[in-house]
């Protein structure tokens, strides 16, 4: 008797799992988390015609699941509030996944929430290379600062012929990873670091840091900035400064010449060069077709940027999991599917370094040109299939 009540207490038991295991789901929901107002709105205005693009393009389905987006508005560098929205898209909202998160400290400040909710986390921007260890959970689809930066010091020491170079970076995670890798790509290649700065990163006043570098007169500055209204203005005070007339070539990061507001630059961009992972002008017939169905939505004098791709692609990942789940999204399962994930971007082809999360991709060497009596980044060189070298030297 005791035989036979346990066999039918293990078969309850059994039914019971097989009905508290995930079905199929009618909706999935995606949390998004971006800075849709203050300094930083246009990025997130940007990434958000990404996602709506995205969805125009391919429905706001997959199969019988239907995505529903729930966005969030981060304001800015916020991690205080980029947490208490995790956590109310999490708990209140009953999200599967989360996306978004421009920057750093951000992305950071949810790390423990996705990974004691197993909440897979697709980085569409935020770009310092330690973020995708803080959670076992975290994806990213977007650069890490030293993959673009490490080799264009490289360039900058070999091919770009600069020997004695200045460094200003913005004053947070990012821009230390910026300052380290630059250092290091030129400093291998036989350059010398003759002065570094750090700009604050909100409402910066960049003529004093400028001056100390004219002061110093090396062949090159360069410059990470983060995006938003920042890159032009540092763009002009360059120029007003005095320090192109000196001699001293600035070699910007990608930020600086990317799409949204290369335009307003008008012929001080003219000759920049940038180590960039995407560039509207790359001529591939998958960023032709990109390009294009961006311009009918948007028109055809706003191009879309690195922001831009980023965002597409991290819906393209997001579609991909719940298509591979059916609708039933399990963390482990959907970071099963995240590793080693291939597509082919606008930007050319990418996948997920199943060791690390982290994106894998072209790195390149653009100069700016005016093409059809309108500003470009045009590539010339071009450093094929680029992991993270940070990740890389602290296995």
């Amino acid at each position: 008797m005791g035989k036979i009540r346990a066999f039918l207490w293990a078969a309850l038991a059994s039914l019971a799992l097989g009905y508290a295991a995930p079905v199929a789901a009618d909706t999935v929901k995606v949390g998004v988390i971006l800075p849709y107002t203050g300094p930083f709105a246009s990025l997130a205005s940007i990434m958000d015609d990404a996602i709506k693009l995205w969805m125009k393009q391919n429905g706001d389905s997959v199969g019988s699941t239907k995505i529903e987006i729930i966005r969030r508005d981060s304001t800015g560098p916020n991690p205080d509030v980029a947490k208490r929205l995790a956590q109310e898209l999490i708990t209140r909202d009953g999200v599967q996944i989360l996306t978004g998160f421009v920057f750093t400290p951000n992305a950071l400040a949810v790390a423990p929430l996705a990974t004691e909710a197993k909440i897979p986390t697709v980085i569409m921007n935020a770009a310092t290379a330690v973020i995708t260890t803080k959670s076992p959970y975290f994806a990213r689809v977007s650069l890490t600062i030293p993959q673009t930066t490490e080799i264009f010091g490289r360039w900058a020491a070999t091919d770009g012929g600069m020997k004695r170079a200045f460094t200003s970076v913005s004053d947070y995670g990012p821009g230390y990873d910026a300052e380290e890798s630059f250092k290091r790509g030129f400093t291998e290649a036989g350059g010398i670091i003759v002065g570094s700065v750090r700009v604050p990163l909100a409402n910066p006043d960049v003529v004093p840091f400028l001056q100390r570098v004219l002061d110093q007169k090396p062949d090159a500055l360069y410059a990470f900035i983060p995006g938003g209204t920042q890159p032009p203005a540092f763009v002009k005070a360059f120029n007003e400064v005095g320090l192109a007339k000196a001699g001293i070539k600035l070699m910007p990061s990608e930020e600086a010449t990317e799409e949204a507001t290369l335009q307003d630059l008008g012929d001080l961009a003219v000759g920049l060069v940038t180590a960039m992972h995407y560039t509207a002008a790359h001529p591939s017939a998958t960023n032709k077709a990109f390009v294009s169905a961006w311009h009918a939505a948007y028109g055809d004098t706003k191009d879309p940027d690195f922001f831009a791709v980023s965002a597409w692609d991290g819906m393209a990942l997001i579609y991909d999991i719940v298509k591979q789940l059916d609708g039933k999204i399990d963390g482990d399962k959907a970071m099963e599917i995240v590793k080693g994930w291939k597509h082919e971007s606008p930007r050319g082809p990418i996948s997920i370094d199943p060791e690390t999360r982290d994106i894998v991709q072209n790195v390149y060497i653009c100069r700016v040109q005016k093409v059809n009596g309108r500003l470009a980044n045009v590539e010339f060189e071009t450093y094929e299939a680029v992991k993270d070298p940070w990740k890389q030297r602290n296995k």
